[in-house]
Formats: structure tokens, C-alpha cells, sequence
């Protein structure tokens, strides 16, 4: 005699069994039901990345991500676990990255030039700089300029995307605070930090807006946004690098703005 199979049960009854419960096969199935989200994270993490970080590596760490989101997740909040988890696995990709040191001290030194060095001039002629000035400021040609952004395409992946709270999916794109300072109107710096990077976004390039566009808020990889744009992959990456670093040096100048006041 045929068993009748066990009725599949719903996402929130997987939750409730596992949180209440505490059933680990419930445990299991969520797993088992997210774990496309691990490959597609993996999928986006891996463009621009060099050919030596392995994507079984990258999965192996969101994998571990997926699961330390399952257990801190609270579906009772009424959130959306896929957004939740998603910052939890890129999050755990990024910190094996990192332990990994797969990104050179020299092209670290580079990415900090070129923030400092759009810092610097943006703050000085309140515009969007062309890369003649600089290369002029950094002292290199045109070509070696371009040539510098492109290594340092890697380092902008952990950028603007990573998480500030744990619990939160809110990044940094959206507000850049020092949890440490005892100021009761954090409110206020909050509503100035966000103006900040509106106007920050508002110096890049047409090109640049575009491909911040496409990148954070269509999740377009950058060789899908190549192909809208018309555009190499390599030059899409040159273009996302200089926005990044245009974007963190705004933020970073406005953080010290704030931290002196």
C-alpha cells in the first residue's frame, strides 16, 4: 500500500514550527526553500571579482549567511525574510572575503587615493571633476588613471550595499550614522546625511546615476547593465568605481562634518 505523501507545508507554518517548536527538519526545509537566494546572490557577487575567489567559496560562505539569518529572522515582525537574508548572505561573503585578504594592499592604497582625491576636488570646485583633472591631481596620465579604476573595481564591491544593523536592511545608501555618539538629534544629521548623498548623486555623470540605477535598485549585473548601456563590461565597472568613490567620499566628509560638530 501506496503512503499518502505528507501535505507541503507553508512558509509561515515552517516558521512557526521552527521558532516555536523548535523542529529542526522545519529548520531544514527553510533552508532547502532559500537557497536559490544563495545563488543568486553569488551570481552578483562574482562579477568583477577576480578569477582566483572561487564562486563554491563564495556560496559555501553565504550558505552559512542563509543559515545565521534563519535563526536570527523574526517572521513575527512581518518583514520580508528574502530581503533580510539577502544582507546576511552578501554579508557573509563579504567577511570571507575579507579574512581571505584577497584584495591586495597596493589596490586598497589606490581605492584610497582616488576617494581622497574626488574628495578633495569636489569639495573644491563644487562639481562633478573630469578625470583630466584627476589624473593631473593624482599625478598620472589619463590612461593610467582608467587603468587604476579598473583594479580597484573589485574593492567597490563592498561598498554601499552592506548592511549598517544587523536586524536592518537598511544601508548605507540610505543613512551613515555613528552609533557611538550621545547626540539626541540624530534625527536631524540623519535628514543631513541623506541630503548629502541625494547631492552626491546628483554630481555624478548621467552614465553613473545610470549605472548606480541599474546596479542597486534594478539588480542588473554589471554585464546585463553593459548591454543596456551599449557599453563594455570593463568600462560599466569603471563607471560604478567612480561613482562608489564619489559617493563614499560625500559620505565621509559629511560623517566628519558631523562628528566636529
Amino acid at each position: 500500500m501506496i503512503e499518502p505523501k505528507t501535505p507541503r507545508l507553508s512558509h509561515l507554518e515552517l516558521w512557526e514550527k521552527w521558532k516555536s517548536d523548535g523542529d529542526r527538519d522545519a529548520k531544514k526545509q527553510l533552508i532547502s526553500e532559500y537557497l536559490p537566494l544563495v545563488d543568486y546572490v553569488t551570481n552578483r557577487m562574482a562579477i568583477g571579482l577576480p578569477r582566483n575567489v572561487s564562486r563554491d567559496d563564495l556560496a559555501s560562505n553565504g550558505v552559512m549567511g542563509l543559515i545565521d539569518a534563519i535563526d536570527k529572522f523574526d517572521y513575527r515582525r512581518g518583514l520580508q525574510f528574502e530581503t533580510y537574508a539577502s544582507w546576511r548572505i552578501r554579508g557573509a561573503m563579504i567577511d570571507g572575503l575579507r579574512q581571505g585578504d584577497w584584495v591586495p594592499r597596493s589596490v586598497r592604497e589606490k581605492a584610497k587615493r582616488i576617494e581622497e582625491a574626488y574628495q578633495v576636488l569636489e569639495q573644491q570646485y563644487l562639481r562633478n571633476v573630469s578625470d583630466a583633472e584627476m589624473s593631473a591631481y593624482l599625478e598620472v596620465s589619463e590612461t593610467e588613471f582608467r587603468q587604476m579604476l579598473q583594479d580597484i573595481a573589485v574593492t567597490t564591491v563592498c561598498s554601499l550595499e552592506d548592511p549598517i544593523r544587523e536586524e536592518e536592511s537598511e544601508t548605507r545608501k540610505a543613512l551613515l550614522i555613528d552609533e557611538r555618539a550621545k547626540n539626541p538629534d540624530h534625527k536631524v544629521q540623519e535628514f543631513y546625511i541623506k541630503e548629502s548623498l541625494v547631492k552626491g548623486i546628483e554630481r555624478l555623470t548621467e552614465k553613473e546615476r545610470i549605472v548606480v540605477s541599474l546596479f542597486y535598485y534594478e539588480e542588473l549585473s554589471l554585464s546585463e547593465i553593459a548591454e543596456v548601456m551599449s557599453l563594455s563590461p570593463s568600462r560599466i565597472s569603471q563607471l560604478h568605481s567612480k561613482a562608489i568613490l564619489r559617493l563614499r567620499g560625500v559620505l565621509e566628509h559629511e560623517r566628519s562634518q558631523l562628528m566636529q560638530q
